[in-house]
């Protein structure tokens, strides 16, 4: 059963149970899959609503929700940022041509947990910009889980990854 206490500067924290570990393990690792589900979808001539359908079928079929659709009016079931979009851009008729690089972001709700979850995809064959782009968040990811441990911030991970980005000559949003 899970448990709330209260820390010594009056945060109330929540003491999860083995069993909600697990339950948001499975969460995670559905939108991990339908990351996996996706991939050789993401190619030239495909739309991105054609891709928050595969990603919407692939969510229900597994007894999922996915989390955005409807939430404060959103739309679709995935977010699709294409090239210079920053975040959470919607799934529509635009077509993936080559060269561009997605951010497909998706959101389960599994039993009540939440899995939260994106990858970055380069379309065909992509420039060298975009290639660094890639590969420098992904480095700045495992900036961030590299500083993860008990007694750790937000503020820790935040700076790990931020370092890591501004000495790429990169931003944080």
């Amino acid at each position: 059963m899970t448990a709330n206490v209260v820390a010594s500067d009056g945060r109330h924290i929540k003491i999860h149970t083995p069993e909600d570990f697990d339950s948001m393990r499975r969460a995670g690792r559905l939108a991990a899959e339908c990351l996996d589900f996706i991939t050789p979808h993401v190619k030239p001539g495909v739309t991105t609503g054609e891709l928050d359908t595969l990603c919407h079928n692939f969510i229900v079929d597994h007894d999922a929700i996915p989390s955005p659709l409807n939430y404060r009016g959103f739309p679709k079931s995935i977010c699709t940022s294409i090239n210079h979009v920053v975040c959470h851009g919607i799934p529509g008729d635009k077509r993936l041509m080559e060269g561009d690089i997605i951010n497909i972001d998706v959101t389960v709700t599994l039993d009540g947990w939440f899995g939260d979850s994106s990858r970055m995809f380069p379309v065909g064959k992509i420039g060298v910009k975009a290639r660094n782009l890639i590969s420098t968040t992904f480095e700045a990811m495992w900036k961030g889980i590299e500083v993860v441990r008990p007694g750790a911030t937000l503020g820790d991970i935040g700076h790990a990854i931020q370092s890591h980005a501004e000495a790429k000559r990169y931003s944080v949003v």
